[in-house]
């Protein structure tokens, strides 16, 4: 299922504005199985992490985290309706219960998790803000910026995050906001500014759509730290759960070698955290509402987080983004599950 439902934004602030911090509505499971698919808000165009592709299907990283907690819990990866929102719109569609949870690309900050009345389950991406330039503008550094127009977009984290770096060493900049990203390249590529600045993951799929991608260049510094992960209502521990055990479950799917092309196989594993991981011992699903096989029904139908990370914005995609950061703990990076036990 691919519905696509579009937030009505001044509805959404004023329903949200009704809703006490932290209140939640009652049981977020049990009407997720009433409707029979799950509303996920998510980027209307950021490839990589969601985008419509030739058949109108959302693809993509986030995306991705959708179809594993409806496979969790519905048992169906595809029973998702996705929901495209705005930087400016998607905190009051998920205070005001539009969508069941939020995985847009949205960097979880002290502000957003404890003024908003929601909750972060983890971090499905490790970014951090970048800069690109015009390619014929030479420069090698972004302390060459001084005084260059920077297109950054509106109620995002990189208004502040320029404003401090170009204070901190001593430069001067002027900002040109936009309210969407494609507003922003547009602006980029018309010469409307020098600069475009957002977080990584999204300069790379910007520079993708640019008329010519070699006109562009990114530039190699990170200013900022930029976790990106989904988010839910506070108020119901148990949906909160879920979710984040549903990010947990890829993690902990690849860490274990079981894979969507293997699961099936490793139903006879003997090793213990492969048979807690796949529900063949333990009742690990029960706590939060679930069956037994919910981690299952995850690597099943959307695989681990490694094939999720290379076929969105890695090795197997037109992005081909390195693991870094994202790479499991064993390996050089900083993903990192607890253990289902």
């Amino acid at each position: 299922m691919n519905n696509v439902y579009r937030f009505n934004g001044a509805a959404g602030v004023l329903a949200a504005a009704l809703l006490l911090p932290g209140l939640s509505l009652a049981s977020t499971l049990e009407t997720v199985k009433e409707r029979g698919s799950l509303r996920c808000g998510v980027n209307a165009a950021q490839p990589g992490f969601s985008a419509l592709d030739d058949e109108d299907t959302y693809q993509g990283l986030d995306t991705d985290i959708c179809r594993a907690v409806a496979a969790a819990a519905l048992g169906e990866g595809a029973r998702v309706e996705f929901v495209p929102l705005d930087s400016v719109e998607r905190f009051a569609a998920l205070q005001s219960g539009e969508i069941d949870v939020l995985a847009r690309t949205t960097t979880w900050t002290s502000t957003r998790d404890t003024t908003l009345g929601i909750h972060f389950t983890g971090v499905s991406y490790y970014d951090g803000q970048a800069f690109m330039v015009a390619s014929d503008l030479n420069v090698q550094s972004a302390r060459e910026l001084d005084g260059a127009a920077v297109c950054t977009q509106s109620g995002t984290t990189s208004e502040l995050n320029l404003a401090d770096y170009f204070r901190r060493h001593g430069m001067e900049f002027d900002a040109v906001v936009f309210d969407a990203p494609e507003q922003s390249i547009i602006g980029f590529e018309e010469g409307r500014c020098d600069v475009l600045s957002s977080d990584a993951s999204q300069l790379y799929a910007q520079r993708m759509q640019l008329t010519d991608p070699d006109m562009a260049v990114v530039l190699p510094e990170v200013i900022s730290k930029e976790p990106l992960g989904p988010a839910v209502r506070q108020g119901d521990d148990q949906w909160f759960n879920i979710v984040k055990w549903s990010l947990f479950a890829l993690l902990n799917a690849e860490e274990l070698g079981v894979t969507q092309a293997n699961v099936d196989e490793k139903l006879e594993d003997e090793n213990p955290e492969i048979m807690r991981l796949l529900g063949r011992d333990g009742e690990f699903g029960e706590g939060m509402g679930l069956e037994a096989d919910w981690a299952y029904q995850i690597v099943k139908q959307v695989g681990n987080y490694g094939e999720v990370f290379e076929r969105t914005v890695g090795a197997g995609s037109a992005f081909n983004i390195g693991r870094g950061l994202n790479a499991l703990w064993k390996e050089g990076g900083v993903q990192y599950a607890p253990p289902i036990r």
